[in-house]
């Protein structure tokens, strides 16, 4: 790769951003009211149209559908119990550290009666791990129990009875819906609520407006892929505290182009996971097996996790598995290290 490439996608012309605007993310509060700097030009410009607003939303989709081909749900599951629960799991942690857990607790509780017939305490002990155990467990055990009671064992399909259970809200529901039953949905988590800020999208920080609001610019059908790509990127280059500007595919198209480092070669090196200096031969992997890319991010996390210090069952509730800084030794490492964490308990 050209060592001047801002990243491990074409290079994009970058004389029109001019001087960057700094302002926080949050001065981008009207989504019909763009930041001039990158919209219109000046302080005197037209603000964007709902028309013009729609139009750039779907290029940015269209930018993110190319980068990450392989996007998809980074917690692993193989039913709608599964996914139920491991989402609820989620909470105030990593993807990576429920993906760690959940195998032992769903061979021991394999579905909904199974679970709500074991002992709270044994819950407890095997999430431990991922923090709020207690509180999570409860979640779990009481979630199981109206499955079994309300819904004849089987996880509904419906948002309306969802987010009825225990612990779950509108995210969890829709993370349920768009994976397991492929109702579209939009998740707003952390990652995708800071995006569309900064995308214009929104002015919103209620995950319901913010839902609303995206809904409003997108075909129903592209709902759920649109929540996959923005949540990874979010995780891999517009990040939280450092977003690399200069690295980002989908900048000239950002009215929130400057808030982070504009160098393309310092950007670079604030990418994470697959994209991170170093790993091209994983995204290459992932790019060219798109399909099989929760394959090739379960294999690199086992692996990190073989490389990582003490046993998953060995730390402390509150210790490395209750924040995203707690996956020692996987920094810049397997695809699913940033969790669908920044969730609360009941989602």
């Amino acid at each position: 790769m050209d060592p001047r490439s801002p990243g491990p996608w074409p290079r994009v012309r970058r004389a029109e951003h001019g001087r960057a605007d700094r302002r926080p993310a949050r001065a981008v509060r009207n989504r019909a009211g763009l930041s001039a700097a990158r919209a219109g030009g000046g302080r005197g410009a037209t603000a964007e149209s709902p028309l013009a607003l729609k139009r750039r939303a779907r290029k940015i989709h269209r930018v993110l559908a190319e980068a990450y081909p392989y996007a998809h749900a980074e917690l692993d599951f193989r039913n709608p119990f599964e996914l139920l629960v491991a989402t609820v799991l989620s909470a105030q942690t990593t993807d990576v550290r429920v993906n760690q857990v959940t195998p032992e607790l769903f061979r021991k509780y394999p579905d909904p009666r199974a679970m709500h017939e074991a002992e709270l305490a044994d819950i407890e002990e095997i999430i431990r791990p991922t923090g709020f155990f207690r509180a999570k467990a409860r979640s779990v055990h009481h979630l199981s129990q109206k499955i079994v009671d309300e819904f004849d064992g089987a996880v509904p399909g419906r948002l309306e009875q969802l987010v009825t259970l225990p612990g779950v809200g509108r995210k969890t529901a829709n993370v349920v819906l768009g994976n397991a039953f492929g109702v579209p949905g939009i998740t707003v988590d952390t990652h995708f609520g800071r995006l569309a800020r900064r995308f214009g999208w929104t002015g919103s920080e209620d995950p319901i407006v913010v839902e609303r609001d995206v809904m409003e610019l997108f075909e129903r059908r592209d709902w759920t892929m649109l929540s996959h790509r923005v949540v990874f990127h979010g995780r891999r280059v517009c990040l939280s505290r450092n977003p690399a500007c200069g690295a980002c595919p989908v900048a000239p198209l950002c009215p929130s182009f400057g808030i982070g480092e504009t160098d393309p070669g310092k950007a670079r090196k604030l990418l994470r996971f697959e994209l991170a200096p170093g790993r091209e031969g994983l995204h290459a992997e992932m790019v060219a097996n798109a399909a099989s890319a929760a394959s090739i991010r379960q294999r690199t996390e086992a692996a990190a996790s073989a490389a990582a210090a003490g046993p998953v069952g060995g730390e402390p509730a509150g210790g490395p598995g209750s924040g995203p800084s707690g996956n020692r030794g996987l920094t810049n490492g397997g695809p699913g290290t940033g969790g669908t964490g920044d969730r609360e308990v009941a989602q």
